[in-house]
């Protein structure tokens, strides 16, 4: 157990030189988000390039994503409570600079396990890095319209780097090599730990211990239930370890609520969720990271397949959700002290199942300009408002010593939320594509010459136009699931939500923050 003494308020407020650089802070703090956020997403453009390099199968492939998002997610906790016991100055270089050894680590691999654990690496420094950059705006800007205008910056990194993502994977694999999606991360990592000493202000370090236990069933527990939703979109819901992966995910998160209703000091303090805002916003997150994550991989699939997008230009193609995402929640930014979160919520939720609902309608004979540019900016749009809305509500209330973990709490439902979600809609995809490509394969057989049906016994892949329609029959279905999403966060957003003429007196910054 290890345990620290909380530092003096001189120490704890300075930076060790340089002025008052809060605007540099923001750089520093919202490039270790970007860089984080970015890789996600930018790896998937490299895909087909490290399967050719180090042979992995199709099935392996998939790992090269999962290991990261699962440490990621999974470790997302802790890393908000090391942040709040040890110091999120200190902390946070320390995932930034364990992130860009892994990320060094990932370039140099030379085979398929050492290129899977260094990605598992990168998720561990990635959720000691993630919940203590957002902690640090917390106790670097003051509540109001300053601190207003960093999480809407935070959001904007956040929501739009995925996208952004997509176009660096593109331009970093067709000009250089795949290698590259890694190594660009070292040189960042190493500017971001040079200057955050010297901009960021130390926070106040509180006095406690590490819940290893409940780290420990937590991260087990979320691994079990993403990887029970993978396994079933692969293997079926019948397959022994599809099953035998959610009862573990059962024991393990309820053993991991018992441990946590037990402790003093637990990794979540269970008191926040009882909050009905802090709720939530914590359904809300899960539903919309779920809409999120399935519209960018579904488009990538339609755009490079059926539109036979390269992949430089498939990155391009989703420029403009980043443009419109960032325009959106520096508006929300602007109005919350006005309004409150409450109705851009409602209204970025609305929007978001618009656009996904729109997508649904995208068939064959679709093209960029005319089926997928409008539905992507009415995503996009409600998103921005969405973001910054959900960052500041998960915070709201939250005592500087508890912000840690609240925040960590928010980013770990994002990407559990994203895991869980794109495993149930990977799922819905398949099923609808293998019915069609029952409908399709009589038909291509009775079309086709001796030598197409050859290559068909041997490779069982239908050639274009089959296989476009098959997949294009299970992306739309795979819309609609993510419009469900959609369309859930927005009647939680609704009905749920209730906030207080306080809630926004502080946003005014005419409030203290309980417990600050």
């Amino acid at each position: 157990m290890s345990t620290s003494r909380p530092t003096s308020p001189q120490k704890s407020t300075a930076p060790k030189r340089g002025g008052d650089g809060k605007g540099i802070a923001l750089f520093v703090i919202a490039s270790c988000q970007l860089m984080v956020v970015l890789d996600i997403t930018i790896v998937n453009i490299a895909l087909p390039d490290i399967q050719r390099s180090l042979g992995f199968s199709t099935t392996g492939l998939s790992w090269v994503v999962n290991a990261y998002t699962l440490t990621f997610g999974g470790l997302l906790l802790l890393g908000g409570r090391f942040g709040d016991i040890l110091g999120r100055r200190r902390v946070f270089v320390f995932g930034v600079l364990l992130f860009g050894l892994a990320s060094l680590f990932c370039g140099l691999a030379q085979a398929e396990w050492q290129l899977l654990a260094a990605r598992a690496l990168q998720g561990v420094g990635g959720a000691i890095a993630s919940p203590t950059a957002l902690s640090l705006i917390t106790s670097t800007f003051e509540e109001g319209p300053e601190r207003n205008r960093a999480f809407g910056v935070f959001a904007g990194v956040s929501a739009g780097g995925g996208a952004i993502g997509l176009v660096a994977g593109g331009m970093l694999v067709e000009w250089l090599d795949w290698r590259w999606i890694f190594f660009v991360n070292v040189p960042i990592a190493v500017l971001i730990a040079f200057l955050t000493p010297r901009h960021v202000r130390e926070s106040e370090r509180h006095p406690g211990h590490f819940d290893l236990a409940g780290a420990l069933t937590s991260t087990l527990g979320m691994v079990a239930l993403v990887y029970g939703f993978i396994r079933a979109s692969q293997e079926g819901w019948r397959d022994p370890y599809t099953i035998g992966s959610f009862a573990a995910a059962v024991v393990l998160l309820a053993g991991f609520i018992a441990i946590e209703h037990r402790s003093q000091q637990p990794i979540t303090p269970l008191h926040m969720f009882a909050d009905r805002n802090r709720s939530g916003t914590y359904a809300i997150m899960l539903c919309l990271a779920a809409a999120i994550f399935g519209m960018f991989f579904f488009l990538t699939l339609f755009v490079q397949q059926v539109l036979a997008f390269s992949p430089l230009a498939t990155g391009f193609a989703f420029l403009p959700v980043s443009a419109i995402i960032a325009v959106a929640a520096g508006l929300t930014s602007a109005l919350l002290p006005k309004f409150g979160p409450k109705p851009f919520m409602v209204s970025g939720s609305v929007l978001a199942a618009l656009g996904l609902a729109w997508l649904t309608l995208t068939d064959v004979h679709s093209t960029y300009a005319g089926s997928v540019l409008g539905p992507i900016l009415v995503f996009g749009f409600g998103m921005g408002f969405m973001f910054v809305s959900l960052t500041i509500m998960a915070l709201s209330n939250v005592p500087q010593r508890e912000s840690g973990a609240a925040s960590g709490l928010l980013n770990a439902t994002q990407q559990v939320g994203g895991s869980l979600g794109l495993s149930i809609l990977v799922t819905v995809f398949g099923t609808y594509s293998r019915n069609e490509a029952e409908k399709q394969v009589p038909a291509f057989l009775s079309q086709a010459g001796p030598l197409e049906k050859a290559q068909f016994a041997r490779t069982g892949e239908l050639p274009p136009p089959y296989a476009d329609q098959v997949l294009t029959s299970g992306v739309a279905a795979g819309f609609v699931t993510a419009a469900v999403f959609a369309a859930v966060s927005a009647l939680i957003a609704l009905f749920v939500i209730k906030v207080r003429p306080s809630d926004i007196e502080r946003l005014k910054g005419g409030g203290m923050m309980p417990g600050a």
